[in-house]
């Protein structure tokens, strides 16, 4: 079992195994580092971004940076959801100059778990956690011990490429390993582009550190079931994130509605309309909030560029103040 899982933490192992899920051939997840396939009606519009990513994961903009492109492009209600840290929600909440008027910053964050057992390409669900409080011990305890998962496997990463003849230790030699931040593998994508291996931090995905590629280095850390319930009990909501799977998995998510789950990101930017009308009858049949954004990174593009093929209702906000509430 993974270091800090529970007995429940990885779907797929004791009550639900491979043949439970009703999709039996890994699914490839759109591209979270490209741009939208097609241009999506209403794009461009939306005053809602739930999912986004500052330099304290694997994010290239200080918080402080993202928040006013953000209210630049007109959206009012967003959620930082950096990979197992608050820390740049904390940041701009301590430092409240730094955002913009008429700008709602609601706590987020993103728990990358590891699901065994479901034929999913990549082995992991990534569950998103909205409205915890910052300042629950035992929540930030929990995401201590991911982001020193995520410091072990950057490490293993780097050397894994050396032995395989990409060398990229002076391409991350900038990097503070004293720091706490979640260090990810975008960070590792981008030095490849730097060090001439790697055309774009997808190709370095698909050829390279993704999974199945030779630098692969598998995942530590907490299963879907452990994350949503330390979401739960920090106060947050726990919504599966970009899981364009859904309709083919509805009895692996009946099982993480059982365990707490209570959303699915149904209005994700790089989904085809086809895809988000898809995902929103999931959502509405097994009871889940609706959210959505753009989980923007800004390795490609400005972030007027992506807001560009966001589509995200504003009805989404009342949604989920209302289920962070109850």
């Amino acid at each position: 079992m993974a270091s800090g899982a529970s007995p429940q933490s990885s779907v797929g192992e004791g009550r639900l195994d491979a043949q439970g899920a009703n999709s039996k051939r890994p699914t490839r997840r759109p591209g979270r580092h490209e741009a939208a396939p097609v241009p999506i009606s209403g794009g461009g519009r939306s005053t809602v971004d739930l999912h986004t990513h500052t330099t304290r994961s694997d994010g290239i903009l200080e918080p402080a940076v993202l928040v006013r492109d953000v209210a630049a492009a007109g959206v009012t209600f967003l959620a930082i959801t950096d990979h197992d840290t608050l820390a740049g929600f904390r940041e701009l909440r301590a430092t409240p100059e730094t955002i913009p008027a008429g700008l709602e910053l609601l706590a987020g964050v993103e728990i990358n778990a590891i699901s065994r057992g479901i034929p999913l390409l990549d082995g992991e669900l990534h569950i998103l956690g909205f409205g915890m409080d910052p300042s629950d011990d035992a929540f930030e305890a929990i995401l201590v011990r991911q982001r020193a998962s995520r410091r072990l496997r950057f490490e293993r990463t780097v050397a894994r490429l050396a032995e395989i003849g990409m060398p990229i230790g002076a391409h991350v030699s900038t990097v503070d390993h004293a720091r706490d931040d979640a260090l990810g593998r975008p960070t590792i994508a981008r030095a490849l582009i730097a060090a001439g291996f790697a055309s774009s931090v997808e190709d370095a995905f698909r050829r390279l550190i993704g999974w199945g590629g030779p630098a692969y280095v598998p995942r530590e850390g907490l299963g879907p079931i452990a994350a949503i319930e330390a979401i739960t009990r920090a106060g947050g909501l726990p919504v599966l994130a970009h899981f364009s799977e859904a309709p083919g998995q509805l009895r692996l998510l009946r099982e993480l509605r059982d365990a707490g789950l209570r959303g699915l990101e149904v209005y994700y930017r790089t989904f085809s309309p086809e895809t988000v009308a898809l995902v929103a009858d999931v959502a509405k049949r097994l009871g889940f909030v609706a959210t959505g954004g753009s989980d923007y990174h800004g390795d490609l593009m400005t972030y007027a560029e992506a807001h560009a093929t966001l589509n995200v209702p504003p009805s989404v906000v009342d949604a989920v103040r209302e289920a962070i509430a109850r």
